[in-house]
C-alpha cells in the first residue's frame, strides 16, 4: 500500500524542502561560481527506475573532465580531482542537495536504492539488477548509509580499486534488494534518521537500526 503513496509524499516533502533550503542554496551557488572552475552544477548520467537513464543534479565538486581522468566515475579517498570547496561539500553531503529537484521531477525518491552511473551499475550482479530497477532510486538509502565510508574502504584495501569496488557493489546490491523486500514508511523514516546521524558523526553505528540486513564482510569494515 505504501508504494502507492510514496511518490505523492516525496513530492510534497521535496517542495517543502526546496522552500526551506533556498536561503542555503543561493549562497552556495554564488560561492561555487566564484571558486574552483566556476561551475555550479554537475549533471551525471544515472540509471533510473526500469533502467531508464536520467541526469542527476549535484553541486560541482570535481574537475570538469574528472570522468575521463584516473578512476573514472569511481571516487577514491583523497581523490586529487576533488576541488577544495568540493571536498567540504562532499564530506557534509551538501553536494547532494540539488537532487531535491530530481525528486520534484520524478526521477528519484527521497529514499530508495542509490542511483548508479551506467559504469557503476555494471558492477551489480546480473541476478539482482532487475530487482533494484523495480524501484525509483533515492537521494539516500540503505546502501548509502552502510557504505558511507566507501572511499575509505577502497583506500584501505590492498586490492586493485576495481576489484575492491566490485566486492562493495555486490554487497551493496544485496542491501538494495533487502530494502526493496522490506519497503515501508517506517523503514524510510529510519533511513532518513540514519542518514542524518552518519552525516553528523561518520562513525555512528546505525546498522542496529535495521534488523535482518545482510552482514558486511569483515574485509570491508574500516
Amino acid at each position: 500500500m505504501y508504494k502507492f503513496f510514496k511518490r505523492p509524499i516525496d513530492f510534497i516533502l521535496a517542495l517543502i524542502a526546496t522552500v526551506i533550503l533556498l536561503p542555503l542554496l543561493l549562497p552556495l551557488m554564488i560561492t561555487l561560481r566564484l571558486t574552483g572552475e566556476g561551475e555550479i552544477f554537475y549533471l551525471q548520467h544515472r540509471v533510473g527506475k526500469d533502467g531508464r537513464p536520467f541526469e542527476l543534479l549535484k553541486f560541482a565538486t570535481m574537475l570538469k573532465n574528472s570522468p575521463n581522468i584516473g578512476s573514472g566515475t569511481i571516487t577514491l579517498q583523497n581523490d586529487p580531482r576533488v576541488l577544495p570547496f568540493g571536498r567540504f561539500l562532499r564530506k557534509t553531503k551538501i553536494n547532494e542537495l540539488p537532487q531535491i529537484f530530481n525528486v520534484l521531477k520524478g526521477d528519484i525518491a527521497i529514499v530508495g536504492p542509490r542511483p548508479q552511473t551506467p559504469e557503476c551499475f555494471g558492477y551489480f550482479p546480473e541476478d539482482l539488477k532487475q530487482e533494484i530497477m523495480k524501484l525509483r532510486p533515492g537521494i539516500t538509502g540503505i546502501g548509502s548509509v552502510v557504505f558511507r565510508d566507501e572511499e575509505a574502504i577502497i583506500g584501505a584495501s590492498d586490492k586493485d580499486y576495481s576489484e575492491c569496488y566490485s566486492e562493495i557493489m555486490a554487497h551493496k546490491a544485496e542491501l538494495e534488494v533487502w530494502y526493496a523486500k522490506n519497503l515501508s514508511f517506517l523503514l524510510d523514516i529510519k533511513l532518513i534518521i540514519a542518514t542524518a546521524l552518519v552525516i553528523l558523526h561518520s562513525k555512528a553505528d546505525v546498522s542496529k537500526m535495521f534488523k535482518g540486513i545482510p552482514d558486511m564482510p569483515e574485509s570491508m569494515k574500516v
